[in-house]
């Protein structure tokens, strides 16, 4: 008996599932590719910055850091066009490392003010010098004008009137 109910829901849910002919995809797929893409090279950039002991978005978040001075969480997040809860796991093991220094706001109480500390521009030198081999070998392999090229397009894409879900009219 028992089987049979489990068969039947099988059954229906097979019912359910979209054709494969009716199925997207995944090269077509513009959302994919980037994805994709994205998640290649951060794997890559991964590496090289590894004996400094941060990924690549830790670096991205101590390079503004560095360039921009402290920084809200909620400026720190737009700068670098990510959600706040994203950037929130990239920036605990920071300050529990010692790397970055939280403090509260003095204009706002609620908001959190990043600051990069002694430690923290170490190994921001530190992880400067994987980036520079990341950026080298990945040129020398895909091509400087393809990578120049590439970073146009991804640019240019970050800054299009694409808006967020909830901003889009259908």
């Amino acid at each position: 008996m028992r089987l049979s109910l489990r068969l039947k829901r099988v059954v229906r849910l097979r019912d359910l599932a979209m054709p494969a002919n009716k199925m997207p995809n995944p090269e077509s797929c513009n959302c994919f590719a980037v994805r994709a893409a994205a998640r290649r090279v951060t794997q890559y950039y991964d590496h090289f910055l590894a004996p400094a002991g941060l990924s690549a978005c830790q670096l991205s978040i101590l390079v503004r850091l560095k360039r921009n001075g402290p920084l809200t969480i909620s400026e720190l997040a737009d700068n670098l066009f990510m959600d706040r809860t994203t950037l929130g796991r990239n920036v605990l093991p920071l300050e529990r490392d010692g790397i970055i220094r939280i403090e509260t706001a003095a204009s706002d109480r609620r908001a959190k003010v990043l600051h990069l500390t002694k430690l923290g521009d170490k190994c921001l030198q530190a992880g400067l010098e994987g980036w520079s081999r990341a950026q080298a070998h990945f040129e020398r392999n895909f091509g400087a004008k393809r990578a120049a090229d590439l970073r146009a397009l991804l640019r240019a894409v970050v800054f299009s009137d694409l808006a967020p879900t909830s901003q889009v009219a259908d």
